[in-house]
């Protein structure tokens, strides 16, 4: 690693800069939209609450979102949620297990290795399965988040929703970091 000095004050200042919003630490960006009616699309029209948790609140197939807008710009919050990760991405997908006696289990892969497979149903139910009594383990093709949000919302709601997930990290970061503060 070349000496920081080497770059000028210029660039340590950008660099700087981008570490700090990395870390959350930045400068604040403006909001695109409402968060008070992302969070009541969040939790109503666009379902994603059937899902996503934010701040204890929602579901837990998905990943929890009270921290999701702490390092991500609006925009690739939104690029996220129009355009979501597909393909051999195995936490976006549900997989159908199927037992050698016959039995079927399917839902979201939590943890596995060479022996044994821990699965979450859509129930919530978590499944501790044996790999000698797997017979296949496939992934459904169709991801778990719906790709059509960037048409089933508008541009308005679709900032609104980007806007509640911004908001709730910092809540969510302001609320550890005055716990961490109370501690010390």
């Amino acid at each position: 690693m070349p000496p920081f000095e080497s770059l000028g004050t210029a660039k340590l200042k950008e660099l700087l800069a981008y570490l700090r919003q990395l870390q959350g630490k930045g400068v604040v960006e403006k909001l695109p939209g409402n968060p008070a009616e992302g969070k009541a699309l969040f939790f109503g029209k666009a379902r994603c609450s059937q899902c996503h948790m934010v701040n204890g609140e929602g579901g837990f197939i998905g990943r929890d979102l009270s921290t999701y807008g702490a390092t991500l710009s609006p925009d690739e919050i939104r690029a996220n949620i129009a355009h979501p990760p597909s393909g051999n991405d195995k936490a976006n997908q549900l997989a159908v297990v199927t037992m050698r006696d016959g039995g079927k289990f399917r839902g979201v892969i939590r943890n596995e290795d060479n022996f044994s497979i821990q699965l979450q149903s859509l129930d919530g139910t978590f499944h501790l399965l044996n790999r000698g009594d797997v017979d296949e383990e496939k992934f459904e093709v169709e991801p778990i988040m719906p790709a059509n949000y960037g048409s089933t919302l508008t541009p308005g709601q679709m900032n609104d929703v980007v806007s509640f997930l911004v908001e709730a990290a910092r809540k969510e970061r302001k609320s550890a970091a005055a716990e961490e503060d109370d501690e010390n």
